[in-house]
């Protein structure tokens, strides 16, 4: 609560211009809009978790690229959740570090981005702290980076984590797919202004990965090629069509979902 609170702090100071603030830290449509209420529920089960990290040319404060898309993509996912789902959820998302051990109060992790500036670091207490967090029983989702050298920085950097298990790709057959909603397999979602023809770096086609636990579970999700953080960001956008940001929420709901009871 304290790093949140200082970050938040820090943000505050720093950015006192409205419209770099929309760039980083896009503005929540306001909470009199009847689409954005979500009451606070204190018996909520699930609550959106962001990872803050740090990357090579950068550090996980600020402008750092795992703030892309906050915090409007996290509180409409939240909202997603709690109209499609029975899910009970709470109202604000919340931001941790890997190596901090209130992630092993939360089923789910969200973390993007991982192969932008030079890709992410983790230094050992967050390599051990995450290893321990997924073998207990933990999930990641990794969504939104393109192309092969973003994959290789990620790989680069995450390979230190589990280096003897391999990362798998999921077919459209895989359970994860079909436990809520009945999906054909992945999906590429586009940013905001891009097109199925036209994705990230000219990128016209998405797939998952996984890293696998000895039984099987999926424990770290890898969406590439795919942005489904844009597609909750711009839920409300009038120039983000609505296929898009209802493919991002079915993807979501059926990774938490798997999550939740896996």
């Amino acid at each position: 609560m304290t790093k949140i609170l200082l970050i938040s702090l820090t943000m505050l100071l720093l950015f006192t211009d409205t419209e770099i603030v929309a760039q980083v830290y896009p503005q929540i449509i306001p909470q009199s809009d009847s689409r954005t209420e979500l009451g606070y529920d204190e018996g909520g089960e699930f609550n959106f978790v962001r990872v803050q990290f740090d990357t090579y040319y950068g550090q996980g404060f600020g402008f750092g690229t795992w703030s892309i898309d906050f915090p409007d993509a996290d509180m409409n996912f939240l909202r997603g959740v709690s109209r499609l789902t029975n899910i009970r959820v709470m109202s604000e998302p919340i931001v941790l570090r890997i190596d901090d051990e209130e992630i092993f109060d939360y089923p789910f992790l969200y973390m993007l981005e991982v192969g932008q500036a030079g890709g992410l670091i983790l230094d050992p207490s967050e390599t051990e702290n995450l290893r321990e967090y997924l073998m207990r029983g933990g999930f990641l989702l990794i969504d939104d980076f393109w192309g092969q050298r973003q994959w290789d920085n990620f790989y680069a950097a995450f390979s230190q984590v589990f280096p003897d298990r391999e990362i798998v790709e999921l077919k459209s057959d895989h359970e994860i797919f079909h436990v809520y909603y009945d999906i054909d397999g992945p999906q590429m979602i586009p940013a905001l202004y891009r097109s199925d023809d036209f994705g990230e770096q000219g990128i016209d086609y998405a797939s998952n990965h996984a890293i696998l636990d000895d039984e099987g579970r999926v424990m770290v999700l890898i969406n590439w090629n795919s942005d489904m953080g844009d597609g909750w960001e711009h839920t409300y956008h009038p120039a983000y069509p609505t296929r898009y940001a209802n493919s991002a929420y079915r993807l979501g709901i059926n990774y938490l979902m798997y999550s939740m009871t896996h």
